[in-house]
């Protein structure tokens, strides 16, 4: 088979409707453990899913599946053979292709030359544009999602970025495609969408691989689930019959209580911190609102209404934000957020070089001590504060940007998803972290496409559409029913 190294049939073959199978398989970073004797079959043309906290292992374990990384110890056979990948190209060639949590798309191309790259039609050395535009018009058509073939895709919203990594997969034919939180940045409608070409992709008998927090969208596609928690398989079988709350406790090795945290009422004469009036910005159409201390003001609407521009404008407007006393969680942790080749203490530290400095010099030893306490107080796990952001697990270069954001000690918080690409724990403890800042008097508006998310933790929610707010909502009438039809255009009067 090509691109694969290893020699004849492995010992203990798999049965034959394995496609892969993983053998006591280990993996470290610098010393933290990431996977200890996983061992795991996945069968041909199943959903599988992979669940469990952040750093408990699943990415890692889909980037070894897909040749991103290779294992310290173990074995990996595909179709009844062991293989040995040394690269995502290597397991391309067998089938295999990987869609990664954080986004690998190249800015300065092209809508279509990113979903072709790799397998663009060429004469002589020369880009055939013409039957590349053809190309991927076809497949387009096949997938139902609608992105304009010439478009910079380095200009595109994070959700139709994430499109593109899709449609790139798809357009290789691959035999197994493991889907790291393929839907964390999409809307309802394209999470849909996805969910449709999921199910299609296996009854043609092509094999998922499933990472997601979203344990709702694991019950709904898988046919297999495997629970990871601290780098071991604690329980593997069919997804029939498991709960959320099952599940929950599997991973977590303990029961949940309430989803979120109970909210506090905003204190009678809170001060308004953030006013903003007839804002005009690309993608805002003269939006007003405020903010008091003490309130989490949630504001919501379908990918493109335009909240994170909102967001943006907001802190842009400013002479200097962060004297004002705004702070921001940008959507992006990757792109916007994290240096990932720069140590968490540098990261964290970042923008309070003036709290941990004597006059030009950064005081090596006042930025660890203040490093430390605020890792502590976010139970961030890393190495070491030494070590390179990128090497933390999502969820932790997550909380990285909140250590980073409590150190400014903001008087306002813009948190712009802040718990996309995060398990269940995670959000929790950021659930409680959002609330206790409120309760601490800081006015925080939170964006999210996650509707649940938004009701549990705002005191009002603001709707957007086509960069208005549309609709104002606060107590009963707060319900995802009425925040769905002033998103969709059909909640009747529109807020002043």
């Amino acid at each position: 088979m090509a691109g694969l190294t290893g020699t004849g049939a492995p010992d203990q073959p798999g049965p034959p409707d394995a496609h892969v199978e993983l053998r006591d398989i280990a993996k470290s970073f610098g010393g933290v453990r990431a996977l200890e004797g996983v061992s795991l079959r996945i069968a041909r043309g199943s959903i599988h899913a992979l669940v469990g906290e952040n750093g408990a292992g699943k990415s890692t374990l889909g980037k070894i599946i897909s040749g991103v990384i290779p294992p310290d110890r173990g074995e990996l056979a595909v179709n009844g053979r062991i293989v040995h990948f040394h690269s995502p190209r290597a397991a391309m060639a067998s089938g295999i292709v990987h869609i990664a949590q954080e986004l690998s798309i190249v800015p300065a191309l092209s809508v279509a030359e990113n979903v072709l790259l790799g397998t663009e039609p060429r004469r002589a050395g020369f880009l055939r544009r013409r039957e590349l535009r053809s190309r991927y018009a076809a497949l387009t058509r096949r997938v139902g999602f609608e992105l304009p073939d010439a478009a910079s895709a380095g200009r595109l919203r994070t959700a139709d970025q994430q499109k593109v990594e899709i449609l790139r997969a798809l357009n290789r034919d691959a035999e197994l495609i493991v889907m790291d939180e393929p839907t964390a940045a999409l809307g309802r409608p394209d999470v849909a969408t996805l969910h449709g070409i999921i199910r299609s992709l296996a009854r043609s008998g092509t094999t998922i691989v499933l990472v997601s927090h979203f344990l709702g969208e694991v019950l709904e596609l898988a046919d297999d689930v495997t629970v990871l928690r601290d780098g071991h398989v604690v329980r593997t079988g069919q997804a029939a019959g498991q709960t959320e709350e099952s599940l929950l406790g599997a991973m977590l090795g303990r029961s949940v209580g309430a989803a979120f945290p109970a909210r506090r009422p905003v204190p009678d004469g809170s001060p308004v911190l953030l006013s903003v009036d007839h804002l005009v910005a690309p993608g805002v159409a003269g939006v007003s609102l405020q903010v008091r201390g003490g309130e989490i003001v949630g504001l919501a609407g379908l990918v493109g209404a335009g909240r994170t521009e909102l967001a943006r404008a907001i802190y842009a407007a400013p002479r200097s934000a962060l004297q004002s006393g705004i702070a921001m969680i940008p959507e992006s942790r990757k792109e916007q957020g994290l240096l990932l080749g720069r140590s968490v203490a540098e990261n964290v530290s970042l923008a309070s070089l003036r709290q941990v400095s004597r006059g030009v010099l950064i005081a090596r030893g006042r930025e660890r001590r203040a490093v430390g306490t605020i890792l502590s107080r976010l139970d961030i796990r890393t190495a070491g504060q030494a070590g390179p952001a990128g090497a933390l697990s999502g969820g932790n270069q997550q909380k990285l940007l909140f250590a980073r954001v409590l150190l400014t000690q903001p008087r306002v918080l813009l948190a712009d998803e802040p718990t996309r690409g995060v398990d269940v724990g995670a959000k929790r403890a950021i659930y409680e972290l959002l609330t206790d800042l409120a309760a601490r008097g800081v006015g925080v508006l939170l964006i999210s496409s996650d509707i649940e998310e938004v009701l549990g933790l705002a005191h009002r929610v603001l709707v957007m559409r086509a960069g208005r707010i549309v609709a104002e909502l606060s107590g009963e009438a707060a319900t995802e029913a009425a925040v769905l039809a002033a998103a969709f255009g059909s909640a009747g009067k529109e807020a002043s």
